[in-house]
Order: structure tokens, then sequence, then C-alpha cells
């Protein structure tokens, strides 16, 4: 098989939790341990910190491995999901895995993956696992997939535990309220290993505080610590929670006999999109019109990218909206601004919501709006009808912003 080829395969195995939804989850991690240890245990053969959280656990990554990157060490990097290609997920002091590493480590376990009904995430992981073990090196930055207590990369020791923001999200999984999805979050939180939680949230706050005395943890509020956050590439105001995060992390990784020192903090916050490739975090890809796009994924992420549109000086404001099917538009569409003009469209994922539902919807609700087939032809129709003082906004979701990049 060549890297196309296999790549569809490994999508094909099982159902692909951004594709198919409740259906991928996986309700343990025996699968993951099987995996590991026919690995022969790659995740013990480097350091590695683990970051979970609703909202802001990408962008942190990001942050963390650029600083770590600036500072001198060769760093691994495993996030989720991707946006053009598969092999964003694992990267090298921002360089993806090579296809032939794909190729090869598919090849190798292909059988062993058949035998035990490996899913896409739980290949995926191992392999990122393998890739760092193999190139050895210093620390790897280690995103949580969902939840944390049954996610596939919970297998994990790290040197340091971080929680960003906790949100309604995966509810069918982790729970209904922010105490129980918090409590899965809380999950990677390991024996005596240090944990950094982003966002000081009232109903929240004492499940971490609970969990880490349980475990011998020092727990570390990065919002009560950190008194200013500096400057990064990434944009929007929302980002101070994830960069007082890495700031607080930091410290502590200092403490633990890592050599940061301040330029290096500056440094990596200043230049994590070309450190580490990341794309789609309030990221403006033209001018005049001015289009931007996110990939805020829930009701708060949302909530926090429409208060970063009101900051913005323009004329009329288009916004080009695609979702899933599974997402509750009663709990978000009060959300959006009702004096825009909006472009209905259907992601190119099998549980995308049909455009015309959607328009239908929202039309009810005193939108205005039409309905598109697809996101380039949304973003195509915008672009002819905005005028050069315009915004266009392009969201809600990875997989839109994806079709667009």
């Amino acid at each position: 098989m060549n890297y196309t080829d296999t790549v569809q395969w490994m999508f094909q195995q099982l159902p692909m939790y951004q594709n198919k939804g409740k259906s991928a989850y996986k309700e343990d991690l025996s699968n993951t341990l099987k995996l590991a240890h026919h690995l022969q245990n790659p995740e013990r053969r480097f350091k590695s910190i683990h970051v979970a959280g609703t909202n802001g656990k990408g962008s942190t990554s990001h942050m963390l491995a650029s600083v770590l990157q600036k500072a001198g060490y060769k760093v691994g990097l495993y996030t989720s999901p991707h946006l053009k290609d598969f092999r964003e997920r694992i990267r090298i002091n921002g360089k993806v895995i090579s296809k032939q590493f794909v190729i090869g480590f598919v090849k190798r376990n292909k059988i062993f993956f058949e035998t035990e009904q490996l899913s896409f995430f739980e290949m995926t992981v191992g392999m990122a696992f393998d890739y760092f073990s193999k190139q050895k090196v210093d620390v790897a930055v280690i995103e949580v997939g969902l939840g944390g207590r049954l996610d596939s990369t919970n297998i994990i020791t790290p040197e340091l535990s971080v929680i960003t923001n906790i949100g309604f999200d995966h509810m069918q999984f982790l729970g209904d309220t922010l105490e129980k999805i918090a409590g899965e979050k809380a999950e990677i939180i390991k024996e005596g290993v240090p944990v950094v939680i982003s966002e000081t949230q009232p109903e929240t706050q004492s499940v971490f505080k609970v969990k880490a005395q349980s475990k011998g943890s020092q727990i570390y509020f990065a919002d009560q610590l950190v008194n200013r956050a500096f400057e990064s590439d990434l944009k929007g105001t929302y980002q101070r929670h994830n960069i007082k995060a890495v700031m607080q992390s930091v410290k502590i990784l200092n403490n633990l006999g890592f050599l940061i020192n301040r330029n290096a903090l500056k440094g990596g916050l200043l230049n994590v999109i070309k450190n580490t490739g990341l794309q789609g975090r309030w990221q403006t890809i033209k001018e005049k019109p001015k289009i931007i796009c996110d990939t805020a994924h829930n009701k708060e992420g949302l909530a926090y990218t429409m208060n970063q549109v009101k900051t913005e000086s323009y004329n009329a404001l288009h916004i080009i909206f695609g979702v899933v099917s599974d997402k509750d538009l009663d709990s978000i569409h009060n959300l959006l601004p009702k004096n825009a003009i909006y472009y209905f469209c259907k992601p190119n994922v099998k549980r995308g919501l049909s455009e015309t539902q959607l328009k239908n919807y929202f039309l009810k609700k005193g939108y205005k709006g039409d309905a598109y087939e697809s996101v380039a032809l949304a973003l195509k129709s915008a672009k002819q009808c905005a005028k050069e003082e315009d915004l266009i906004y392009v969201g809600w979701r990875t997989f839109v912003v994806a079709e667009i990049i």
C-alpha cells in the first residue's frame, strides 16, 4: 500500500470519531494497553507532558511544544484532529511524521490491528508513541483526544499534566454537568505528578483539588498565579488563559530539571505557528475583505470567538457556518449575531448536518442567509457578496475550516 492507501485503510477499520461520532468511542483502555505491550511500551522511553481540557488544549499543546523547541529540546507533538493531512497529528520540532514511517508502521502491525480490531485513534496513538521513541525525542507534548479517563493517550505517566478550560462537549460520553466532565478529565492526574489548571471555574475547582490530593500531586491554578500573560502569535483574547497555563507550566518544568529561560518562553509563544505548523486558531487568511477562520468546537468556544468578532472593525459581517447532526443547535443559536449574513453549509463528513436543515432552523429563529452544498461554495459566494471593508468569519468546527485552509 502507498501512503494514501494506508491512511484510507486506517480510517476504514473501525469508525473514526470525527466522521462517525458516538459509534467510534471505546469504553476502556484494554486495546491501547495490548498495543503498547505489542510495541514494547514505547511510551515509557521518552518524557511527556499530558494536556486535557474542553477548550484550549490544542493551542496550549502547540504553545508548550514551541517553547520547548525554542529552548533547544527535540520535541514530539501529538494532537488531534488534523486539518488537511493525517500526518499533522504527529510532529517532531514542527515537522510532520514521514509517509514512509506511516506506511511501515501499519505494514509491520497490520495483522495485530486486524486481530485485535483496533480503532483509528488507538492505532494513531500507538504510531505516535512508537515514532517518538524511535526518534529519541527529549520530551513529547501529548494532547488528549476525548475526555481523559478512557482516552487512548492516558497510558502515559507524564512529567506534568495540564488541564485547560472545562465546557459542555461530548456530554453523551463525559456527563451532563461540568463537575462530571471535569471528573473524567481529572483522571489524567497521575500519582505524584504536578498538574496545572489553566482556569479557575467554581464548578470544577474542587473536583481537581480532590483528585490531586488523592494522588499526592501538587496543583497549580495558573490564572491565580500568573499576573500578566505574554504575547503570542496565536491571536484571540481567549488565548490569555492558555498562555498563563504555559507560563506556569514552564516554572514547574524548570523546577523539574528542564532548562527553559525567559527568552525561550517569550520567543516560543511568539512563534507557535512557525515552530509547530498550527493553523485555524483565529487565523486571518485574507485581507480586503478580511477573512478569519477559527476551529472552536463547542458552546464555550463559539462564545469566545463571537466575542472576539465584536472586537473587529467591519461594515457588514458574513458568517460561513456548518455543523454536525449531533450538535444541539438550541444551545448555541443565541450566541450568533442576527445582524450578520449567513452562508449555511454542510461539512464534508458523514455526520454533517444538511445545509437545508441548518438554514431552515436558523431562518425560523430570525436569521437571514442561504444554503450551500459545500464550504467552498459558501466561501465563494461570501467573497462575491462582501465588500472590502466587510468581515467574513468561517467556522464553527475543524472540518469546516479544513475545507478552506
